[in-house]
């Protein structure tokens, strides 16, 4: 199956997730995030902030804030499919933008560079085992992950989960995925 027809298939589940259930799943996704020792340690967590069906990102920057970590959220460049992270105090320092995404407004905000990133949640809407995703078709990320180091991190419904993503040379996969059933830890699964 190709990535298009998976994509289409997952969005259609998780479209259906029961709004109390997506609650209460996105609050059990959230406290096991906050374990991960790369959010732990890390001073500077990159996320984007999320729109149903996905995860809900909303409480993760709060809880983020609370515990003193710098909070930065991507801003696309349609144009040039690029992205770059400017650092987010509070939700006032957003603007919705194409397709009714919350990007920082970079007048109000700090650019981060790419080294200064600890951590990057990643979005997607399909993930494997072994840490590949597929996104939402833009590529933004897959262009932006290049040459970081940093920890890679995705959270999603166990209903994203399949058994395998087709890949292509350019996808980099996560190092852990969180959900709501518990953590996968994907470099060991690219290990077998």
């Amino acid at each position: 199956m190709d990535k298009h027809t998976i994509r289409q298939q997952v969005r259609a589940v998780i479209n259906n997730i029961p709004n109390e259930q997506y609650q209460e799943r996105s609050f059990m996704m959230r406290k096991q995030l906050l374990k991960e020792p790369s959010i732990i340690e890390g001073k500077t967590i990159a996320v984007t902030i999320s729109a149903f069906p996905e995860v809900d990102t909303i409480a993760i920057v709060e809880e983020l804030w609370r515990l003193g970590k710098t909070v930065a959220v991507p801003k696309c460049h349609p144009k040039t499919r690029e992205m770059s992270f400017y650092a987010i105090g509070n939700f006032n320092q957003l603007e919705t933008v194409y397709m009714d995404l919350k990007e920082p407004i970079t007048e109000k905000t700090k650019l981060i560079a790419k080294e200064d990133i600890d951590t990057i949640i990643v979005p997607g809407i399909v993930f494997d085992e072994k840490g590949y995703r597929i996104g939402y078709g833009g590529g933004y990320y897959d262009r932006y992950l290049q040459g970081y180091n940093g920890k890679l991190i995705a959270i999603a419904f166990k209903e994203q989960l399949v058994n395998h993503v087709p890949t292509e040379t350019h996808d980099l996969p996560v190092h852990t995925i969180i959900t709501e059933t518990g953590r996968i830890n994907c470099v060991a699964n690219r290990k077998e």
